[in-house]
C-alpha cells in the first residue's frame, strides 16, 4: 500500500513526459484521493498494456490531474493518451483539448441514468416551475448528476439559478437558490428537514437506501426527471495513432468477457463492461455539451 500511494502521489506531482515514449500508455484520471485511485485503476492498465505489445505498447503509467483544466493540458501537450470520466467532465475535455470518446462505460450494470428532482409531498412544489423563489440542494459542481444536469434542466426552463451561501439563504422572488450539500445523503436530510425545498440526485442514488433511506422517500415526490445520459465514458487523446487507439478499443470491449479481467474491471470503478457509442449516446452527450456551455456562460 505504501508503495502505491507514493506512486499515485508522484504520479500527481510529474510533469509527465510518458507520452512522448511511443511504446508507453498513459492512463489519466481527475482526482482528489490519488493513492486510492491509483490502486482502481492500475490492476486494468496491467491487464491491457500485455494485449498491446503488437501494437507496441509494453509499459503503463498512470497520471492524476487535480481538476479538469490540468487534464485537458496533459492531453493537448499528448501526456496523457486514455481518461475514464463522468459524461459532463467528458464533454468539457472534447471542447477543451479535443479528446475523442472511445467507448461508454457500463458500472454495475447501468450504462446510461438521468437525474431526479424531488420535493416533500407536503410541500407547495409539484413540479419544476414551482421551484422559482424556494431553494435547491445539489452535491458540488463536480457532479453530472447533482449539479451540471440540474443546472441546464433549469436553464432549459427558463429559470435562474442563484447561489446561495448556506441552506437558511433566501434567493429572490425570481430564482432558484441552489446550495452545495456535499453528499447525496445529505441532499436528501436536507430536503427531509426542511432545510432546503427540493434536492436532486441521480437515479441511482434515488433508487438506493444509503443514499435516499426509504423513509425519506416515503415523504418525497419526484417533480421532475432529466432524459438520459451516458455514466461515464472512456476517452482518448486527439492524435492517437490509429492503430493503438483501435487495439485498445478492441481490448476494452473484449475485457467484459474475459475471466481474466473480472477482479481487474470490479476495481476499475465497479465495471461490468465498455460498450460502443450508439446514437442515442452520441445525442446525448452533444445535448450535455450545449448545456455545460451554458452554464459555463450564464451560471459560473
Amino acid at each position: 500500500m505504501q508503495a502505491a500511494c507514493c506512486a499515485a502521489v508522484v504520479a500527481l506531482g510529474l510533469p509527465a513526459h510518458a507520452s512522448e515514449d511511443e511504446h508507453i500508455l498513459v492512463l489519466g484520471r481527475i482526482s482528489d484521493d490519488p493513492a486510492a485511485h491509483f490502486n482502481q485503476l492500475k490492476p486494468l492498465l496491467d491487464y491491457v498494456v500485455p494485449r498491446m505489445r503488437d501494437v507496441g505498447i509494453t509499459e503503463g503509467r498512470i497520471l492524476m490531474a487535480r481538476d479538469a483544466a490540468q487534464m485537458a493540458s496533459y492531453l493537448r501537450r499528448n501526456r496523457v493518451d486514455w481518461v475514464t470520466e463522468t459524461a459532463s467532465t467528458a464533454v468539457q475535455l472534447q471542447a477543451r483539448a479535443a479528446a475523442r470518446p472511445l467507448l461508454l462505460t457500463e458500472r454495475n450494470g447501468v450504462s446510461s441514468y438521468h437525474t431526479v428532482f424531488f420535493a416533500r409531498k407536503d410541500g407547495p412544489i409539484r413540479e419544476l416551475e414551482d421551484l422559482r423563489g424556494h431553494t435547491l440542494a445539489l452535491q458540488s459542481t463536480a457532479s453530472t448528476s447533482a449539479y451540471m444536469v440540474p443546472m441546464t434542466e433549469l436553464l432549459d426552463a427558463h429559470l435562474s439559478p442563484e447561489i446561495l451561501l448556506a441552506p437558511s439563504d433566501q434567493p429572490s422572488a425570481d430564482r432558484v437558490g441552489y446550495v452545495f450539500a456535499r453528499s447525496e445523503l445529505n441532499i436528501a436530510s436536507w430536503v427531509h428537514k426542511g432545510l432546503v425545498d427540493a434536492g436532486a440526485v441521480s437515479s441511482l442514488d434515488w433508487n438506493d437506501p444509503r443514499r435516499v433511506p426509504d423513509a425519506f422517500r416515503a415523504d418525497f415526490r419526484v417533480i421532475h426527471e432529466s432524459s438520459p445520459y451516458p455514466r461515464a465514458l472512456e476517452l482518448v487523446r486527439q492524435g492517437m495513432e490509429p492503430q493503438v487507439e483501435a487495439r485498445l478499443r478492441q481490448v476494452l470491449l473484449e475485457a467484459g468477457n474475459d475471466p481474466a479481467a473480472r477482479d481487474a474491471l470490479r476495481l476499475f470503478f465497479n465495471t461490468s463492461r465498455f460498450l460502443p457509442l450508439d446514437e442515442d449516446s452520441q445525442r446525448s452527450l452533444e445535448a450535455l455539451r450545449k448545456g455545460v456551455q451554458r452554464v459555463r456562460a450564464e451560471v459560473e
